[in-house]
């Protein structure tokens, strides 16, 4: 099988788990909203990285279904609660939770799914205890990123080694653990635990890095949201760092303006031509091959399929 189709194929196998998830009719307070979250269309990288490793290490499907599944409903949790934080509007194409319905409903919605996700991992019937403590240390440490990146909105006193920190916290715990979990449930030795979360983590900090550019580079067809949401919001992303550190006066100019369409094509131009886009790619892509670094030093037979995730992930439009 290629493995465009290998990535289709789980990622149909993760919709269908999910949708297979028997939810209450009652209180429709709660699991209407749950509801809506999880019928949502997702890229599903975070659950496709699970079974990629499971496949790798011949791990049992049952449990590494149940991992991928509450990996998934943990990233769903962060998503409903971010976007009450950051304003947004649009998630994954459709509206977020708090916009359909209020910010009540959508509070609750996200600690019903984070509830949903501890039961599903505590019905692995082996490793469940390193298991459980692995996710739940990893889901604190997202916790921690999303109150740094809250903390630094409009701190012009943010520098780039901080921003890092607070993305390897917010993006790449998520996705280290996404490829450390199949070993904790393999009982593999601490060293490889540690390398593959190494590994996922910095795949974690090159997809932020690139999200940042698609932020303002992409399609909002694809993207599914509407560009330039962060900026408007005084995000301290990679690219406002730089800008405005080594361009303050002119950055100063061009960020007083709102960022309708006219507005975005000026952060286009300006990012492209003072080099900072370019910086930022760069940096994205020593990001990707410090993943790849991490995966070579690990004694795996067959780890094609996992230098071509940080392929899919390096390379998405979206």
């Amino acid at each position: 099988m290629r493995f465009d189709q290998l990535i289709i194929s789980i990622r149909n196998q993760v919709n269908n788990d999910i949708r297979e998830i028997v939810l209450p009719e009652s209180p429709k307070y709660l699991y209407d909203p749950i509801r809506f979250t999880l019928n949502g269309s997702g890229k599903r990288f975070r659950p496709i990285l699970v079974h990629l490793l499971g496949r790798l290490m011949n791990a049992d499907q049952k449990s590494i279904s149940k991992i991928a599944i509450a990996v998934e409903l943990v990233h769903n949790f962060t998503l409903i609660h971010d976007d009450i934080m950051d304003n947004d509007e649009m998630r994954h194409g459709q509206l977020t939770v708090h916009s359909k319905w209020d910010k009540s409903t959508a509070i609750l919605a996200g600690d019903g799914i984070f509830a949903m996700a501890q039961i599903l991992l505590c019905s692995i019937e082996i490793q469940t205890k390193f298991i459980c403590q692995f996710f739940n240390q990893t889901t604190l440490e997202v916790c921690e990123g999303q109150a740094l990146d809250k903390e630094f909105e409009n701190d012009v006193k943010i520098r780039e080694n901080e921003y890092l920190t607070m993305v390897e916290k917010k993006t790449g715990a998520l996705l280290g653990a996404c490829a450390a979990l199949p070993a904790i449930l393999m009982n593999r030795t601490s060293k490889m635990v540690s390398k593959l979360s190494e590994f996922g983590r910095a795949v974690g900090k090159g997809f932020q890095l690139h999200d940042d550019l698609l932020e303002i580079y992409g399609d909002p067809k694809e993207m599914g949201k509407s560009l330039g949401s962060d900026i408007k919001e005084g995000k301290q992303t990679y690219m406002v760092i730089k800008a405005r550190k080594n361009f303050p006066e002119k950055w100063d100019q061009i960020i007083k303006k709102e960022p309708t369409h006219n507005g975005l094509d000026k952060f286009r131009d300006f990012f492209h031509t003072s080099g900072i886009k370019k910086e930022t790619e760069d940096l994205a892509k020593r990001q990707f091959n410090l993943a790849r670094d991490a995966i070579k030093s690990i004694e795996f037979k067959n780890k094609k399929e996992l230098f071509m995730f940080i392929d899919l992930i390096e390379n998405r439009k979206f």
